[in-house]
């Protein structure tokens, strides 16, 4: 179970995932959250950068010690992240994102945050769990390879809300409010180390639910129909009347029209 949270914050840092990573192995309790103003070297999945413009965007990272964890349920705390990061949003900004499998939160076909969990293992078993967290929040201006499918919380808000009374974003709160989302969906994971207690909320906000998408291995690639996730997190598709299970990892999943 997850307790307690505890907050540092730096104003640069390389990666706040590495940062934990330092700290678990310096003997760094479980319930660590190390946030930036800034990161020079963030880390995406399957090896992307994730740009972190200076008090712009969310960079925040915690450290995770799982008693007895099956390593095969690992993965599974990506998609809990998405959960948060979703429901945080919609709690302080009463604006409702979509999850685009397994871990963007999207509005309207764009991408608000990006999620990075890195593991180590000590004697055959999960030593400690690092879930990392970027999200955009004041950013106005992004790189042109990523322009036509990002964007943030204050461009989000705008069109929501009446101009005079434009609320914007703000970065602590919503990190806090982001890890005590995790913090809840965290505890009812654990008990059974899968998404039983979890599966029908993640669904309900699937974007791809019902959508044709492609699925992009490195040596293959192919058009599928999304139904929804396994307990185990794992995208279900069907493919010309045949289910397929896609796990995360080494695969990415797009809109056929676009990047949802």
């Amino acid at each position: 179970m997850l307790k307690e949270i505890r907050y540092e914050y730096y104003e640069s840092v390389d990666s706040t995932n590495d940062r934990i990573k330092a700290r678990a192995r310096d003997g760094e309790m479980q319930g660590l959250v190390i946030s930036a103003g800034q990161q020079t070297a963030g880390k995406g999945r399957i090896g992307r950068k994730w740009e972190s413009p200076s008090h712009e965007s969310i960079a925040t990272s915690l450290l995770l010690q799982p008693a007895e964890i099956d390593i095969e349920a690992v993965p599974t705390v990506t998609v809990i992240a998405a959960m948060a990061v979703r429901d945080a949003i919609s709690r302080l900004y009463g604006i409702d994102g979509l999850i685009k499998w397994p871990n963007d939160i999207v509005f309207d076909g764009k991408k608000i945050c990006g999620i990075l969990t890195e593991m180590e293992m000590k004697e055959g078993k999960v030593w400690y769990v690092v879930v990392g967290i970027g999200v955009n929040v004041h950013n106005r201006n992004f790189p042109e390879d990523i322009a036509f499918k990002a964007t943030s919380v204050d461009l989000e808000l705008e069109k929501h809300q009446d101009k005079n009374g434009q609320k914007l974003g703000h970065r602590s709160e919503l990190t806090k409010a982001i890890w005590e989302s995790f913090k809840k969906y965290y505890n009812i994971f654990i008990e059974t180390q899968d998404m039983t207690g979890l599966k029908e909320e993640y669904e309900r906000y699937l974007a791809n639910r019902g959508n044709r998408v492609r699925i992009e291995a490195q040596d293959n690639s192919y058009q599928a129909t999304a139904k929804g996730i396994d307990n185990h997190g794992a995208l279900i598709v069907d493919v010309d009347g045949e289910e397929r299970i896609i796990n995360t990892g080494e695969v990415s999943v797009r809109g056929i029209y676009g990047y949802v």
